[in-house]
């Protein structure tokens, strides 16, 4: 039998719901790459239905449990006296969400001896030290692309919001104004814009294609450079290093992977080399920007706006400044937990489980770390070392 410890967000205020806003899902035939989508032998859920809460348990408790298995679910992570830290000590399996990561630092990894699986229930597996895991020989797997397409989405919403000044707009009517002048005296148009991303991979690249019909210069840096025909395509200008594309973007978003090369990248230093006003979206991983140089930047007007669902710690302390901060349009870690995407990865963890449990090679594509070293998806996109 095997412990499988699982930490997931807390349930609604109100409790679990009873019903949903709408009563079915689109059907997606596949990813744009060509990947299939998560194909496990069944699930136990209803897709549309909230998964990634305590309640919702991922819809794995019924599968687990006729194996023999024994399944832990807490939201209760922090601290020496939680749940999850007096479970790990004999977990084979860990499971979290990048939106309320159960962090598996050094430490808990050695006092986890058994350990063999930690899986993300999403994609972005830096709360995993990964360098440990690889000296651990404990295997790391992510569902990769399940919600490449939602944080893409929540990128152009984000751009959008700031650059019009929506969320300002919006609270005037909520506060029962009509003050255009104030509405509209930080509200420009998209087009003509030069906007670029910090990494291309799927929802970087996923993302130029849906600011493309905006009418936008598009910019990309990335170590791995795109083909030809989709620069051509889109009309993309590639720049060696991201200190050398920012100074000439209007907007920047982040779409890489925290890993040594990239925490703290947006700092005061890079930061003074964007253009004054220039705007910076970031649902990547908070500590890829400085906390509070991003602070500094939007009090002296450096950044006109600065729009995110990723912070550090999550979740963020009620004092995080980032709450606060002039010209914001923060969100918690929502971008990649619609409805629709907790459907592909609630799969996409069954699979991965189905396969440990079999005895079947997970996913190559799944893989972050396996066998001692980074692997699959791992070996493209992440790195353990400066």
């Amino acid at each position: 039998m095997a412990k499988v410890l699982c930490v997931l967000y807390d349930d609604p205020i109100d409790g679990y719901p009873t019903s949903y806003a709408r009563d079915d899902l689109p059907v997606v035939a596949g990813y744009s790459d060509g990947q299939t989508l998560p194909t496990p032998k069944g699930i136990d859920f209803t897709p549309g239905h909230l998964l990634g809460s305590v309640s919702g348990e991922l819809g794995l408790r019924p599968y687990l449990e006729s194996l023999g298995h024994e399944l832990v679910v807490t939201s209760d992570k922090e601290g020496p006296d939680s749940v999850f830290e007096r479970e790990l000590a004999d977990a084979e399996i860990v499971i979290s969400q990048p939106f309320w990561p159960a962090y598996l630092t050094p430490e808990r990894i050695a006092k986890a001896p058994n350990l063999k699986l930690a899986v993300t229930a999403g994609i972005g597996s830096d709360h995993v030290d990964l360098a440990a895991a690889i000296e651990r020989g404990v295997t790391v797997a992510e569902v990769t692309f399940c919600n490449s397409i939602s944080v893409a989405e929540h990128v152009v919403m984000m751009i959008l919001s700031q650059v019009r000044n929506y969320l300002p707009s919006y609270k005037i009517v909520v506060d029962g104004g009509w003050n255009i002048a104030d509405a509209v005296s930080r509200s420009y148009d998209l087009e003509g814009m030069h906007v670029g991303t910090v990494a291309a991979g799927r929802i970087g690249l996923a993302v130029l294609r849906r600011l493309a019909p905006f009418d936008v210069h598009l910019h990309y840096t990335d170590r791995h450079r795109l083909p030809s025909e989709v620069e051509e395509e889109l009309g993309l200008t590639w720049h060696p290093s991201t200190a050398e594309m920012v100074p000439h973007l209007d907007v920047v978003t982040i779409n890489a992977p925290l890993h040594p090369e990239t925490e703290g990248l947006f700092g005061d230093k890079l930061l003074s080399t964007m253009k004054r006003g220039a705007y910076l979206i970031n649902t990547a991983r908070g500590k890829i920007a400085d906390r509070d140089a991003i602070v500094r930047a939007l009090e002296s007007g450096q950044l006109a706006g600065y729009a995110g669902d990723v912070w550090f710690p999550q979740p963020a302390p009620a004092d995080h400044p980032w709450r606060t901060m002039p010209h914001h349009g923060m969100t918690p870690h929502i971008s990649g937990s619609s409805l629709s995407a907790q459907a592909r990865y609630a799969a996409g963890t069954r699979e991965i489980l189905e396969s440990y449990f079999d005895g079947t090679p997970i996913r190559d594509e799944y893989l972050i770390v396996d066998g001692g070293a980074l692997a699959g998806t791992g070996a493209h996109s992440y790195s353990t070392t400066k």
